[in-house]
């Protein structure tokens, strides 16, 4: 049990453990984020526990880190990506969700299973692609915008296709699937609502008053709130937080936001974030489910590359972008594990299929920061 104030002796680890990470991976010529989760999955191994505390920071982190990566998207850019992110986002759901539920289906003859751990291997979590093209200045390259408009996509696309497998499953519930899409549908509207007022409100205040010094505390009220209200109608609450990013990218104040949200969550909120991700690993329930996992991450993973790869050439992009877009496509994190989570407590998969889900967030979190930066560096 955590006392009262022994999570901040956790915190304290934590930190210096992300940090001594980072610095080693940086050493090593590789990705900060990779020493990030490596270091957490060595903390996981009896050290640390992923404690309630440690997962709401991380929650702040990954929603500080979406808020950033829309602060930095160049809103004509995604518009202009509309098409391209479509396809790269159908072709990332469509061949994935093929090629692992057949996969399944041949290995366990279990049609409702193989289905379910099809849409598992739709869902994306892009915030390691995110701080991974960071660190390399591609995040508002053709590819990096590519990336984040298929992920909104994806996780769309995604929702929708979990809720018509549930009413498969159980037809009695409340799984409506045109509920789901008003939802989603209230959400962007909304948003863009809300956007479009802010926007105007912003332009005629700040040339009669100095809005400067209260702008980033303004600014991160309305993603945490945005991000809630996300959440609550059914869309990833990292799809709140990145459109907050992307109404306040349309204001005068976009870079001193950026610079002061990037210093506030580099210093604790992400950190904690990746390094979490690491101690949520279950490592023997992983290794037990070697055989199945495999075929999940080699599926799965393949799926992503070839399957957004594809809508990227189709859309426009030549083969070493497409190579880039497919890799930055390839992680999977909570979402994959929630959904997993869901599917086991309504009996469609069992705990060795669980514990394959796992493996294939462990290994794809692991590659594909190193895969991104080979892709980008190689000439």
């Amino acid at each position: 049990m955590e006392s009262k104030l022994g999570f901040l002796f956790d915190i304290g680890i934590i930190l210096l453990a992300a940090n001594i990470g980072g610095i080693i991976s940086k050493k090593l010529k590789q990705p900060v984020v990779l020493g990030q989760i490596l270091v957490g999955l060595i903390l996981g191994m009896g050290i640390l526990e992923k404690t309630e505390t440690v997962s709401q920071l991380a929650e702040i982190g990954v929603v500080f880190l979406m808020f950033i990566a829309g602060l930095e998207t160049d809103v004509n850019e995604l518009k202009a990506s509309g098409r391209s992110s479509s396809l790269i986002a159908l072709g990332g759901v469509l061949i994935p969700f093929i090629l692992v539920f057949a996969g399944m289906y041949i290995v366990t003859s279990n049609f409702l299973a193989s289905l379910f751990m099809g849409v598992i291997a739709t869902a994306t979590s892009v915030s390691i692609s995110v701080q991974t093209l960071r660190e390399i200045d591609q995040m508002r390259s053709r590819q990096g915008i590519g990336i984040l408009g298929a992920a909104i996509i994806d996780d769309v696309v995604g929702i929708i296709l979990l809720t018509l497998i549930i009413g498969v499953v159980r037809p009695g519930e409340n799984n409506n699937v045109f509920l789901v899409i008003g939802k989603i549908g209230i959400f962007f509207i909304m948003t863009f609502i809300i956007g479009y007022l802010l926007i105007r409100v912003m332009s005629k205040i700040s040339t009669k008053i100095n809005i400067d010094d209260k702008i980033v505390s303004f600014a991160i009220v309305f993603c945490f709130i945005l991000a809630f209200l996300s959440e609550e109608l059914g869309v990833a609450a990292i799809t709140g937080a990145y459109f907050s990013g992307v109404v306040f990218s349309m204001t005068s104040c976009r870079h001193k936001l950026s610079h002061e949200v990037h210093r506030i969550s580099s210093i604790i909120f992400t950190p904690i974030f990746f390094v979490a991700i690491g101690l949520g690993v279950d490592l023997r329930a992983a290794i037990s489910a070697l055989g199945i996992g495999i075929i999940l991450v080699v599926l799965g993973s393949l799926g992503k590359i070839i399957g957004c790869g594809f809508g990227a050439k189709i859309s426009g992009f030549g083969n070493k972008e497409a190579l880039q877009i497919g890799f930055g496509m390839v992680p999977r994190a909570e979402v994959a594990i929630i959904i997993a989570n869901l599917g086991l407590a309504i009996n469609v998969i069992n705990e060795k299929q669980l514990a394959s889900v796992i493996m294939m967030v462990l290994i794809t979190t692991l590659i594909t920061p190193s895969l991104l930066k080979w892709s980008f560096g190689r000439a």
